[in-house]
């Protein structure tokens, strides 16, 4: 089971090395003041690519933070006798089908 989930993920490794090695050419990235500094496109679109996905990650956190909170509050309103452990008994009591035979 291991082998399905390393083999694309190493074809993935594979193609991405391939790509890097096709754009190492060296870029200026020009900044305020004339100042600028010279690397190679691959570091330049790895870098805007972590950037993104931090950017992302920040901006799910509010929702995230929201959440939790809502879930905190709904669980201290709930009444006692609603428990997990009170609902899986309950359920566990019941029957699962009725199956009835006619003659």
């Amino acid at each position: 089971m291991k082998i399905v989930l390393w083999v694309p993920a190493a074809i993935v490794f594979l193609l991405l090395l391939g790509f890097a090695a096709k754009n190492s050419d060296t870029v200026t990235v020009r900044f305020f003041f004339d100042a600028h500094w010279h690397v190679p496109l691959v570091l330049v679109m790895l870098l805007f690519f972590v950037a993104g996905i931090a950017m992302g990650v920040i901006g799910a956190l509010g929702t995230l933070f929201r959440q939790r909170r809502e879930i905190a509050r709904l669980q201290r309103d709930r009444p006692p006798q609603e428990t997990a452990q009170a609902v899986a008994v309950r359920r566990s009591d019941e029957p699962l089908a009725v199956i009835e035979e006619h003659a």
